[in-house]
């Protein structure tokens, strides 16, 4: 318990543990459009998730951001084994997950767990506290006798913050923070190593998002846990996480430190997102220059050729049309998939922090 602490402790300093817990490498999944009443036939696919690469590490939380229908959940499904990936590798601890036996993946479903977007529809209305947390106990064949099952009930409660007598409780009988934080508790019950968080924060009211996201640090720095946090706040994730990934239309358009792509944001796509949130302070907000975006998203459907992003993106050229881009490293952890990223046109017009409402 100290060597993990003391491991996350430092990736929040500085010395983080470099050694990946996640690496994934190429990911697509398309999905199939059929038509026909009785032949089915395929007649396009969706491509949701197109050649994305990154790597979390251990102890590090790693944001995922970008707008609606980007691909962000369909990633964190893949990752949990819910969708099949049509190409691609994701390797856990350096073994490769697409190709587990039945065994070896019951295994990985105990040390990889989820906290879903809505605590009501993610826990069952007709079970009590106490039967969603025995539940992972029950599925995962772990041998505890009922007294051994009720202390570990009670101890899941007390770690995130909620009293005992709450264990005879229905979800409904809850508030919308206290079902998250049963929802936080049934994830922390196989002790897992990763915990993919998908939008974990977005349903709930600002006061109890802000409790729940000193829950997760807390849990973080205790148990050495590694997250994916999928999110729409930047500045939530900006709080949370170390490194961050920005997803467009099914692929990452820039990756790496969070304050490097906060404060020095090399895309375009990355700039028009920062740009779009508001600043609390009326004099910083009255400064910036807004960076509005034209078009609408294409469809994944029918992506554009080269640059995905080229037919909205307000300095393309002729060469953003033909290929699309590899990330160019623009700094020892900070990569762009953009061909004009680190010129003069990727100059950051005053992108507030939004975390603090300062300017860079």
């Amino acid at each position: 318990m100290e060597g993990a602490t003391a491991a996350t402790a430092a990736s929040h300093t500085g010395g983080a543990d470099h050694r990946p817990r996640l690496q994934v490498e190429g990911l697509a999944v398309h999905f199939p459009v059929l038509r026909g009443q009785v032949f089915r036939r395929e007649v396009g696919r969706v491509r949701a998730v197109d050649g994305v690469s990154f790597e979390i590490r251990r102890g590090e939380t790693f944001g995922l951001v970008g707008e609606s229908g980007c691909g962000k959940t369909t990633i964190a499904r893949t990752l949990l084994k819910l969708v099949e990936p049509t190409a691609g590798v994701i390797r856990f601890d350096g073994e490769d997950v697409t190709r587990l036996s039945r065994p070896s993946l019951r295994r990985f479903r105990r040390r990889v767990q989820a906290i879903f977007q809505d605590p009501y529809s993610s826990l069952n209305p007709r079970m009590t506290v106490q039967d969603i947390l025995a539940e992972p106990f029950i599925v995962h064949d772990i041998d505890l006798d009922r007294a051994a099952r009720e202390r570990e009930i009670h101890r899941l409660l007390d770690i995130c913050g909620l009293p005992r007598r709450i264990a005879q409780r229905y979800p409904h009988e809850m508030s919308g923070g206290q079902r998250q934080r049963v929802g936080i508790a049934r994830a922390l019950a196989l002790k897992p190593d990763l915990i993919v968080c998908d939008e974990a924060v977005s349903a709930l009211d600002v006061s109890v998002q802000a409790q729940i996201v000193n829950l997760l640090e807390e849990l973080q720095q205790a148990f050495g846990l590694t997250y994916l946090f999928i999110a729409h706040d930047l500045g939530v994730v900006r709080h949370l996480c170390r490194r961050v990934g920005v997803m467009y239309l099914g692929r990452l358009v820039e990756q790496g430190d969070a304050d490097a792509i906060f404060d020095r944001p090399a895309h375009p796509y990355t700039r028009a997102l920062l740009s779009a949130v508001p600043v609390p302070d009326p004099a910083i907000e009255a400064g910036r220059a807004p960076e509005p975006l034209e078009g609408e998203v294409p469809s994944p459907v029918n992506p554009p050729p080269g640059c995905v992003f080229h037919p909205r993106c307000p300095i393309a050229i002729a060469a953003c049309r033909e290929a699309a881009p590899p990330p160019r490293a623009l700094a020892p952890d900070h990569f762009a998939a953009c061909i004009r990223a680190g010129g003069e046109h990727s100059a950051s017009p005053a992108i507030a922090n939004p975390a603090t409402g300062a300017a860079p």
